[in-house]
């Protein structure tokens, strides 16, 4: 029978002061306890009795991992509160914390709206933009009932090579900087006095933020996704620490391992790095998770030796461990571990005080369950704006026109005929890219949102006769003469971590064949879909008129229509140095030797200089 506790306990009085209520729970708890709240189970293996024999601490959903096919806001809410009543019948009732990869909108969820990806944001140079797409993403995640946005990524980019290339702001540090202002949008903005590296949450419309991955992921030799960072730390706390001070200023309540190594060593095993530098150094007073199986990978073959594990990364300064699914063997050996000694109770103590800091912080115990008032939040007309807002200033416009005295852009809106081509041009999944719906991200109308194609025909005169083919016919190009113009729209299918490394950066799918095979006979506009720079082979910059770099726009298409035809100017500059060719990888701004295609910082405007 489940011995429930007294009403008077003071860490359940919400009035009192957090380090009081933290000091009074932990000294209530049982090893098991303790230790259940330093395991995060996947939502799959989430069970009632996973909670109240267990006492596990967290849940999250990998990408893809869905209650169910297009399920809504409203069902993930029912979903997660039916696991949060099962973790507060509990002894101690002490509530989980539900986490998601919510990295450019709440991604996860259908009909969510969702946002240009990072690097994207980058291209904007706009703080406060990338700090109301954080407000906004808060209360579409929380309409889901989740409680935590594994956001944002602050990797500084050192090669485009890297597949999480996406993810990153930019390759400079002080750009990086600059955009961690999603930390405010999600958490809220803390009070001037509020103390550097302590948790802060606003209240019930804000997430609690996870900044990832600590430290130097961007850096990995030759943009390796999981690989080697080769660096003094002089060079990480000048390059790939700063945006770590940012978000610490702004109170972010956790961080998240790197699957990366620094000078050989991996980072879920440095205690110099997670515990000396993080903890002590900067002064983090949130918690620590692990990333996706990330113990597992401190053995060879992976998770051979998984007790091994366990010891070297909390041992090192891990909190929270992100195990997913084996959580009977991880609490079996944690178990074991500080039974024999080999994790101290005062390790345990502290990476429990941290967890329940956090979500003392949030607010969990006072409000554990959804606020189904938020619902009407999720994919709103103001959010798909703000949407709308971010795609029309992340466009970076590469060229316009080949003479300089005669612009192409903007297009005219009143052409009799127009071309609509390429494999991205009518692609929900192709524009939002990964991380959307799934892990790696989709092809087609996999969510609500407005594609190119759709905003250029919502976007013309009636009189003009839009023709869309994913690949030009031979018929159509033998008839070039009736059209005006042509939009191309190429790029990248979606992809993420590991599998989006390349060592190419082609444009797949014929692209460049594409491209110059319209632009040798119609004028052409060139949208690039990617979520880096790649290849831009002499006849693409030689053939066509115009070159737009478009990034990962996500669901409001309507951003990009709205500038190639002149209803706003260009304003995107480069977040990361366009390269001439794969073998010149990578570029440092700041050596002698730079010679890029298009600098960082570049971007042209459509009007005439």
């Amino acid at each position: 029978m489940v011995v429930k506790e007294e009403s008077s306990c003071v860490y359940k009085n919400g009035d009192a002061p957090v380090e009081a209520r933290v000091k009074d729970l932990l000294s209530r708890m049982t090893l098991p306890e303790k230790i259940g709240q330093m395991t995060q189970i996947e939502r799959r293996v989430a069970s009632h009795a996973a909670f109240t024999d267990f006492f596990i601490g967290s849940v999250l959903n990998a990408g893809g991992s869905v209650p169910f096919e297009d399920a809504k806001s409203s069902d993930w809410a029912d979903m997660i509160d039916g696991f949060q009543r099962s973790a507060l019948a509990s002894r101690l009732g002490i509530p989980i914390i539900y986490g998601t990869d919510a990295v450019h909108g709440n991604n996860n969820v259908y009909g969510a709206t969702v946002f240009p990806h990072n690097i994207g944001l980058g291209a904007t140079r706009d703080a406060d933009l990338v700090r109301r797409i954080g407000a906004a993403t808060a209360l579409e995640v929380r309409a889901s009932g989740v409680h935590w946005a594994f956001a944002p990524c602050v990797a500084v980019l050192r090669d485009p090579r890297w597949g999480r290339c996406y993810e990153s702001y930019g390759e400079d540090p002080g750009l990086v900087c600059e955009m961690t202002s999603l930390v405010s949008g999600l958490q809220g903005v803390p009070p001037e006095e509020h103390l550097n590296g302590y948790p802060f949450v606003a209240g019930r419309n804000n997430v609690v933020a996870c900044v990832k991955h600590f430290v130097g992921d961007g850096g990995t030799d030759k943009g390796v996704n999981e690989g080697n960072t080769i660096a003094s730390y002089e060079d990480l706390e000048k390059i790939h620490i700063p945006p770590y001070l940012k978000c610490l200023a702004q109170g972010v309540s956790t961080v998240m391992a790197s699957y990366s190594s620094w000078n050989g060593t991996r980072l879920h095993a440095d205690r110099f790095l997670l515990t000396e530098v993080l903890k002590e150094k900067l002064g983090f007073k949130g918690f620590l998770v692990s990333d996706w199986e990330g113990l597992d990978r401190l053995s060879e073959p992976q998770g051979s030796n998984y007790r091994y594990c366990i010891k070297t990364a909390v041992n090192a300064g891990i909190d929270m461990v992100m195990v997913p699914f084996k959580y009977e063997q991880f609490i079996h050996d944690m178990t074991d571990l500080v039974e024999s000694g080999e994790i101290s109770m005062a390790r345990v103590n502290d990476a429990v005080e941290r967890i329940l800091r956090v979500k003392f912080v949030a607010g969990l115990f006072e409000y554990p369950l959804t606020d189904r008032s938020l619902l009407p939040t999720v994919g709103c007309k103001e959010h798909r704006e703000l949407a709308q807002e971010a795609v029309r200033k992340s466009l970076v416009l590469l060229k316009n026109g080949k003479n300089a005295d005669k612009p192409f852009l903007p297009l005219d809106r009143n052409a009799k005929r127009i071309l609509v081509t390429g494999s991205h041009a009518d692609d929900l999944g192709y524009q939002c890219g990964g991380w959307t719906k799934t892990w790696f991200g989709l092809s087609g109308r996999i969510t609500i949102g407005t594609t190119l194609l759709d905003a250029i025909k919502e976007s013309v005169g009636d009189k003009t006769e839009v023709i869309y083919e994913k690949t030009p016919s031979k018929e159509t190009l033998a008839s070039s003469e009736g059209f005006s113009y042509a939009v191309v729209v190429v790029g990248e299918p979606p992809y993420a971590e590991t599998m989006g490394d390349n060592s190419e950066l082609i444009i797949p799918f014929n692209g460049s064949d594409i491209v110059t095979a319209v632009a040798g006979i119609i004028p052409t506009l060139v949208i690039l879909i990617s979520g880096r720079p790649v290849v831009l082979e002499p006849t693409v910059l030689e053939k066509t008129e115009a070159l737009v770099a478009a990034w990962l726009p996500g669901t409001e298409g309507q951003g990009m229509a709205d500038v190639i035809f002149g209803d706003y100017d260009f304003q995107g500059k480069l977040p990361v140095s366009w390269f001439k060719r794969v073998e010149h990888l990578p570029l440092d701004a700041h050596a002698n030797s730079y010679d890029p295609l298009f600098p960082f910082g570049f971007g042209l405007t459509s009007k005439p200089v």
